[in-house]
């Protein structure tokens, strides 16, 4: 499978990173993954400091994973960097239980950043996402938001 994009912008919460590792260590068992950077539990938002590591650190392992051929293929990875699905939600598409394949729910949410608007933004944004499986929240969390060139079909 090749991305559809040819960048993708997401932000995702430093559990959604564990949650991807794991997944893509239990689908290529023989490989070794880069590690992600150590949690911190005196970690805080209002530290830039430890912000910007921990998003360079996240960034390196986005950049590392990308080079590797075997994970390429991995829909958990294509569903992470090109859509705004939760981690359920995620999950249930990758495993093929839901009414919409991985590039459906490619192409059809992961235009844009649903999960990090305002409350009063969620009706209107539930209408535009793929279907009714695919909901919108918001977070407060810390996320990383950057823009990863990765290889697509032209």
């Amino acid at each position: 499978m090749c991305f559809t994009r040819k960048t993708s912008c997401v932000r995702r919460r430093f559990s959604e990173f564990i949650w991807l590792r794991q997944k893509l260590q239990e689908n290529a068992l023989l490989m070794e993954l880069p590690d992600l950077p150590r949690k911190n539990p005196f970690f805080s938002l209002n530290n830039s400091n430890q912000v910007n590591q921990r998003m360079k650190g996240l960034q390196h392992f986005l950049e590392v994973i990308l080079q590797n051929p075997l994970v390429l293929s991995d829909s958990c990875l294509h569903l992470f960097l090109q859509s705004q699905l939760s981690v359920v939600q995620m999950e249930a598409c990758a495993a093929g239980r839901t009414h919409y394949s991985v590039a459906q729910a490619i192409q059809n949410c992961g235009g844009g950043m649903q999960r990090f608007r305002s409350q009063e933004d969620l009706p209107e944004l539930a209408q535009d996402c793929c279907d009714s499986d695919c909901e919108s929240t918001s977070s407060s969390g810390l996320g990383l938001s950057c823009d990863i060139d990765v290889p697509h079909a032209d």
